[in-house]
């Protein structure tokens, strides 16, 4: 089913559950600048992803568990790998010295910049994969050497004050080096300039455009389906806001998960480029074969297996997240066990 295909209240009542979220959100419960409590953090997580699975159980309801089962899987890697959008998010802030009262506001507004790219992206990208199908097999060879990259323990960061977004805007824009509370402009002397918190959301829609070069062909590697692509992609960062001040202080304790992201980005790519590697095994089997491997691989093709492929693709994602999440528990860094151990040996020295 295409997104021409979904009738048009259904689109009209996604974007309204959008937009009312995001106005209470903002408009009631945060409209002043504040920090968030943890309980007030728990409690929107909470909100955001009941949200995501209760328009999930809609999708069940109005077009079946095939449709729920690839939007929960969309929802589900597109949420696990905004992850590490919110661990260059804490390095944006923490480089830039932003109040943490004044974080919220910057991060609601990359989401609504994120709304809108992302459309453009989604139904640009699914427009080529329609009108040129060999572009998935470039997008699964994308995701095979991304997801084989983030395999190797890198230690490079990345540095905002040597970006060259950051060197292209101040060519253009006036930007101060001050913050004037949660302002984006400001004037003195007579003169409109940008504030340091404009530099700020720039710097994070344009990293969120670069995540989105990663996460948008990993759905793609899922469905093509339009809206479920980008219901699930904007469901997923809806609750972006909340989840980095619920994972600021956990940052660093789910150490291990960029290995569970990095499988399940192979995992994707390598499943967006068995279609070319069937097709290739077929011409050398034979296109009329009746070996038990050549109907397997016939029946893989006319699609036969496509509810147990999203079926594994469903395991394949959880488990990857939660064995990651487990072993990081499991396993803390090396670096909170070391200051563990130094910590020991002082107070054993002070005894």
């Amino acid at each position: 089913m295409n997104a021409i295909e979904y009738p048009f209240w259904v689109w009209a009542m996604f974007f309204a559950i959008v937009l009312i979220a995001l106005f209470v959100d903002i408009g009631i419960v945060n409209r002043k600048a504040h920090i968030p409590s943890r309980k007030e953090t728990f409690a929107w997580s909470i909100v955001w992803v009941g949200l995501a699975l209760a328009f999930n159980g809609f999708i069940l309801y109005q077009f079946g568990i095939g449709h729920a089962k690839l939007f929960l899987t969309g929802y589900l890697i597109e949420l696990s790998l905004s992850v590490d959008n919110l661990f260059v998010f804490l390095l944006i802030f923490t480089f830039f010295k932003v109040p943490k009262k004044y974080q919220h506001r910057v991060l609601f507004w990359g989401i609504m910049g994120a709304l809108v790219m992302r459309m453009i992206m989604i139904f640009a990208g699914a427009e080529l994969v329609e009108r040129f199908h060999w572009i998935i097999y470039l997008f699964g060879a994308f995701l095979v050497y991304t997801g084989l990259s983030m395999f190797k323990d890198s230690e490079d960061n990345f540095e905002p004050h040597e970006s060259a977004i950051v060197k292209f805007v101040t060519k253009f824009i006036r930007i101060s080096k001050h913050y004037d509370e949660d302002k984006f402009f400001t004037v003195k002397d007579g003169v409109r300039s940008g504030t340091l918190l404009l530099m700020v959301l720039i710097v994070v829609e344009f990293t969120d455009l670069v995540f989105a070069v990663d996460s948008i062909p990993a759905i793609f590697g899922i469905t093509t389906d339009r809206f479920i692509v980008y219901t699930s992609n904007i469901f997923a960062i809806l609750g972006l806001r909340t989840f980095f001040f619920l994972l600021a202080d956990l940052a660093d304790r789910f150490h291990l998960l960029k290995y569970g992201l990095a499988f399940i980005l192979t995992f994707i790519g390598v499943k967006m480029l068995l279609p070319l590697l069937v097709e290739g095994l077929i011409m050398v089997t034979g296109e009329g074969g009746t070996s038990g491997f050549a109907v397997f691989l016939q029946n893989y093709r006319n699609h036969v297996y496509e509810q147990a492929v999203i079926n594994i693709s469903l395991a394949t994602v959880v488990g990857a997240i939660a064995v990651s999440i487990i072993l990081s528990l499991i396993f803390p860094p090396k670096k909170e066990e070391e200051t563990e151990a130094e910590t020991e040996g002082l107070e054993k020295k002070a005894t």
